[in-house]
């Protein structure tokens, strides 16, 4: 059996800690999509840099999915739906603007291998919110 110290037990059983945790998870969506929101221009431009096509129908979709998946996460309801959409997007936002393998060698492409692989991290935290969410839910 593993051995927690019971400072670090006691700050997992603080019930902010769960809502404080998915804060954190969903805090660069959130600002993102508030960002992109109030500066609708930049948010075009940006999908235009990475060629998606309608630039404008993607900046509305990229908004709406960086402000409903982390409501969803952080109310509680639906956190599987919230922690997928912002997973699924991750992941292709991942592919989309960090392709380091078509890269040559350089400081460009050790940058975006970092990004991809946080990328890929953020996606394991949404299958754990989720996971964890799950398990309170059938606990409650």
């Amino acid at each position: 059996m593993a051995f927690t110290p019971r400072f670090v037990g006691a700050i997992l059983a603080w019930r902010p800690t769960w809502f404080i945790a998915r804060l954190a998870l969903t805090s660069a969506y959130l600002l993102g999509g508030i960002v992109k929101l109030t500066d609708w221009q930049g948010a075009v431009a940006e999908q235009a840099h990475f060629g998606m096509s309608p630039p404008a129908f993607w900046a509305a979709l990229t908004i709406g999915l960086e402000l409903v998946g982390p409501v969803l996460i952080l109310s509680g309801r639906l956190v599987w739906l919230g922690a997928g959409m912002l997973g699924v997007f991750t992941l292709l936002a991942a592919f989309t603007a960090n392709a380091f393998w078509t890269m040559p060698m350089g400081q460009e492409r050790f940058m975006a291998t970092n990004a991809f692989f946080e990328h890929i991290g953020l996606i394991g935290g949404f299958i754990a919110v989720a996971m964890i969410a799950q398990r309170r839910a059938a606990n409650a």
